[in-house]
């Protein structure tokens, strides 16, 4: 960060909320404000000029919004970090906007005192989001990560569970009624779903996915 105060920009369409964040923040003496602005487009042009250490942004907002903005800060290796403000809190939306960059996501009813700890927050490096939808985001992160695990057949499960089992494949072959070069073919399988080459990395690898319950 530049000297001891924070440089801040606000973006935001609505004149009176814009106006009212703005005058909080010029009043700490912990901030600098350095612009206030009333879209996305501006909003970006001040952020490649001089990069301020924060950008609190309406999610919202014409020409380009905030997610725009985020997508072309982390694009462009900007060092600004951006705090999203949103009048409709999302679960699904704030996961996204984490993903793509955004240090921060809070509600637009949070209080200035909340938003100016946020923004204190993000220039030291944390992660904020709003307390309404940590569990909804913790809840998209368990989602995901289970869209992610490999899609195994009923077989290729059989099969790893009887590997971790310790079990070769001719006493898989044996026990499941299968020829053994069956169960070495779903074996090759498991290898390229879990990314592995060998029968202890693929048991290793789907313990770490906990695809072995």
């Amino acid at each position: 960060m530049s000297g001891e105060r924070v440089r801040v920009l606000v973006a935001d369409d609505h004149p009176l909320f814009r106006e009212a964040l703005a005058d909080t923040i010029d009043q700490r003496p912990e901030f600098e404000l350095v612009a206030k602005v009333a879209s996305g487009r501006e909003a970006l042009a001040a952020i490649q000029g001089t990069p301020p250490e924060v950008a609190v942004l309406d999610m919202k907002m014409p020409e380009l919004d905030g997610m725009d903005v985020v997508d072309a800060v982390t694009r462009d290796e900007l060092p600004t970090r951006v705090l999203l403000l949103s009048a409709f809190l999302d679960s699904s939306l704030a996961y996204r906007a984490l993903g793509a960059g955004a240090a921060g996501y809070l509600s637009k009813d949070s209080t200035g005192e909340r938003i100016c700890q946020a923004i204190l927050a993000v220039a030291h490096g944390e992660t904020v989001l709003d307390p309404e939808i940590q569990a909804g985001v913790a809840r998209e992160i368990r989602m995901r990560a289970e869209d992610e695990r490999p899609a195994l057949t009923a077989r290729e499960r059989e099969i790893l569970r009887l590997t971790a089992d310790g079990r070769s494949a001719p006493q898989i072959a044996e026990q499941l009624y299968l020829s053994p070069t069956t169960v070495r073919t779903h074996l090759q399988h498991l290898y390229e779903k879990l990314g592995v080459s060998d029968r202890a990395a693929a048991v290793a690898e789907a313990m770490r996915q906990r695809l072995l319950e």
